[in-house]
């Protein structure tokens, strides 16, 4: 079945920004069979194009003249397993959180700290999400993609093809614009080895009782019972979750910056780099709870910027600057933006 292309479409619910704009053309794409129908219209020959998920990592500053399409690939299915772990794919549009939870149920393991992330499976590769001492890099056996450059064929990438680095991929870097994930496969674990020392994953434990052996699912409910007590919820509060990546810094600059920060939280890295808190850095510049009209910093968690309902997205792009130049004026590290900015 063709699918319908919409005119002068409002994507407002289509954005956790709660962004009040408008596509020039917007379709959704549910079979993969109607790729190449989608590929073949002229509105889309023409351009600009952008794929959506789940629209948790978009900060849309005006209407898009051209055309969107929401990935809203579903299924889920097991591929192969052995004693020790099992082969799942997810398709694109599946809903990330409920991918994980669907796992855990299953007793696969190694998603759990990754629990409550907004957004999409066919986002997860591009962004290499994380938190908590994971990436989902660690779990990717290969990506699924289709080269919008002909027609949408089909290719695979495996996990070393596809360039992973923190909160950066292949995606968006070389092919940039030219793929899009119609699908993810993990390798997931049958025995459960928990990352639990990460954060207040430890302390969520231990008031639920089960510090000592904890389950995935366990870890995962102290995961979401984390997020949901410093994070707001986008349904209610407009945000794209964390706004500013963790800055890396050469080592000679972590330890100027420490020798008067001793308390700025810092994390080596293998390449001699050193990762700094950007949470720490707004919130100690004195920029947790500001607020400017609807735009703001949010109260509980300074990496997160949230639309106090009317904000635009030039509101919100203002607010970001002026926390990225007030960071660099006072420790001389420059915040780089989780989301896309259009």
């Amino acid at each position: 079945m063709t699918p319908v292309i919409y005119r002068e479409q409002p994507i407002r619910a289509f954005n956790t920004f709660g962004m009040n704009v408008k596509a020039a053309f917007f379709s959704q794409l549910t079979d993969l069979a109607q790729l190449p129908i989608l590929l073949a219209q002229p509105v889309v020959q023409q351009g600009p194009l952008l794929w959506l998920g789940g629209g948790s990592n978009m900060l849309f500053t005006q209407d898009f003249e051209g055309v969107i399409i929401q990935n809203c690939l579903k299924g889920v299915q097991l591929i192969s397993e052995d004693a020790q772990h099992v082969l799942i794919q997810a398709a694109g549009g599946e809903v990330w959180h409920d991918f994980v939870q669907y796992t855990l149920q299953q007793g696969w393991s190694g998603l759990e700290n990754l629990s409550l992330i907004p957004g999409t499976v066919g986002a997860s590769p591009i962004q290499n999400i994380g938190a908590y001492g994971v990436e989902v890099k660690d779990l990717i056996h290969e990506v699924v993609c289709a080269d919008l450059a002909t027609g949408g064929s089909e290719v695979v990438l495996g996990n070393a093809d596809c360039h992973f680095a923190y909160r950066d991929s292949i995606f968006k870097q070389a092919l940039a614009g030219r793929y899009l994930v119609t699908a993810v496969r993990f390798r997931l674990n049958k025995t459960f080895q928990p990352r639990i020392g990460y954060g207040d994953i430890g302390k969520a434990l231990a008031a639920m009782g089960c510090a000592d052996e904890p389950t995935a699912l366990q870890v995962s409910q102290a995961v979401i019972s984390i997020r949901q007590s410093k994070l707001p919820d986008p349904a209610v509060l407009g945000n794209a979750g964390s706004f500013f990546k963790n800055p890396l810094v050469p080592r000679e600059q972590a330890e100027a910056l420490l020798a008067q920060h001793p308390t700025l939280p810092h994390y080596p890295q293998a390449d001699g780099s050193v990762k700094l808190a950007a949470g720490w850095l707004i919130e100690q510049a004195g920029l947790k709870g500001y607020r400017d009209g609807d735009a703001a910093v949010h109260d509980k968690q300074a990496l997160v910027l949230v639309n106090h309902g009317q904000a635009s997205g030039a509101q919100m792009w203002a607010l970001a600057s002026k926390v990225r130049q007030t960071v660099y004026q006072q420790y001389g590290v420059v915040l780089d933006p989780e989301p896309i900015v259009l």
